[in-house]
């Protein structure tokens, strides 16, 4: 079989403008009910992307209309693959602000790099789309509460991507911490053990052929092009990503906060640095940090760790909530078991998942908000506490937060971590 090198790709992808379609002489049963049907673009599809292309594709009545991603290649990949899989083809946008004309589209998926996320939400809400945006919902506090203002004031339906929000078990676990099986829950866990290699120092180097560089940083400021950052690996780089606290670290940030009940902390230390690899990661690769609530009596423990470590009670990723009648352990999304007493007896346990795509769906065909199982409102304080994380590691020292005013009083130094400067035309609108 022909193997087909990046320039044979560019050859055919598509040029900046969208490929006419012919238009069938013979109606395909698809077209029924179409006054009904959901049509979306998924913006980012080299990584999650791919999950949120099959995961639309599989709900009634729904139809991925357009593919958008700033590397031809992959786009031209990803279209090449969705003909083949689902025998039709798809358009294909390399610009964002291009499926945003196109009034066609009902909702955007949108799973770029995390420097992307909110700017690109909040556009898609401005051009009247309802929205699916990947974790984090942003990439610092700034601009995740105008993304929540954006999606108030245009109306839109809005969800956070953390998928556990959906699951039927996570559900019922959070319904009986609330109903005190394990009694009053003051503690919660976070725990990310990732296995996160060494990524050396590859250095700059000529931009790919087909990929748009500049379109690519978008709000970062500009920089070198180097293989370090694409396609993955920019997670571990302050401009782009937020390291596995922002990365993984999403999922459990939220049922952390879910599962107590909280909203962001007044009190924040954290600690960590590089201590296995002598790469060009900027963000620490093992993390611990720890957020108090001392009006509420209850505290988070989160950590990351990136290599070699044991298991808590079976989770690598995941959460244990702590009560004073026992506790309970959630490994990953789907499942949860609890232990009951001082001799930690095997209480109600359960493993069952859900469909967070379908709930997206139900609620924008619904047009209501409220049957968002992950709205923007959570992912933008999910998201806030792994970014309060970060700040109180690169500055080195504890912090106080006022979580009614998302500032720190009288801290002007870590009040400057919670925007960053951004690079016109890639700006996030004071007033959206």
């Amino acid at each position: 079989m022909k193997k087909f090198s990046r320039r044979d790709m560019l050859k055919t992808a598509l040029p900046g403008s969208l490929a006419v379609m012919s238009i069938p002489t013979i109606i395909p049963s698809t077209a029924f009910g179409a006054n009904d049907r959901l049509r979306v673009a998924v913006i980012g599809i080299n990584g999650r992307g791919k999950d949120h292309i099959s995961g639309f594709m599989k709900q009634e009545n729904v139809e991925v209309a357009t593919l958008c991603d700033v590397d031809k290649v992959v786009l031209q990949e990803r279209a090449t693959d969705f003909e083949k899989k689902y025998s039709k083809k798809v358009q294909m946008e390399q610009d964002l602000r291009k499926v945003y004309e196109d009034k066609t589209i009902d909702a955007v998926s949108i799973a770029t790099p995390n420097h992307w996320h909110a700017l690109a939400a909040i556009w898609a809400c401005q051009a009247g789309k309802d929205v699916y945006v990947e974790k984090p919902a942003c990439h610092n506090l700034y601009e995740g509460r105008k993304l929540v203002e954006a999606a108030t004031k245009y109306n839109r339906i809005v969800q956070h991507g953390v998928q556990l929000r959906s699951s039927a078990a996570i559900q019922e676990a959070i319904k009986h911490l609330r109903d005190g099986l394990i009694g009053k829950v003051y503690m919660a866990r976070g725990t990310v053990y990732k296995w996160r290699p060494d990524i050396g120092n590859q250095g700059p180097s000529p931009v790919p052929e087909g990929l748009d560089w500049d379109l690519w940083q978008g709000p970062a400021q500009a920089r070198e092009f180097s293989k370090n950052y694409v396609h993955y690996n920019w997670h571990w780089f302050w401009d782009y990503g937020n390291g596995d606290i922002g990365n993984q670290g999403i999922h459990e940030t939220d049922l952390c906060m879910w599962g107590l009940d909280v909203g962001l902390p007044e009190e924040i230390t954290s600690a960590g640095g590089k201590y296995l690899w002598n790469d060009c990661k900027e963000t620490p690769e093992v993390l611990t940090s720890t957020y108090n609530y001392p009006k509420q009596g209850k505290v988070i423990q989160f950590e990351v760790r990136p290599w070699m470590t044991n298991k808590e009670d079976g989770v690598e990723v995941g959460n244990i909530f702590y009560g004073d009648k026992g506790y309970m352990v959630i490994n990953g999304y789907n499942d949860y078991k609890t232990f009951l007493g001082r001799n930690r007896e095997p209480g109600p346990a359960r493993n069952a998942g859900g469909d967070h795509y379908k709930n997206f769906v139900d609620a924008v065909r619904a047009k209501n908000k409220s049957l968002l199982n992950g709205p923007i409102e959570t992912g933008h304080l999910a998201a806030s506490i792994a970014h309060l994380g970060n700040i109180a590691y690169r500055l080195g020292r504890s912090l106080k937060f006022d979580p009614k005013t998302e500032t720190f009083p009288g801290d002007k130094e870590a009040n400057a971590m919670l925007t960053r400067r951004y690079r016109a035309p890639y700006l996030i609108p004071n007033k959206v």
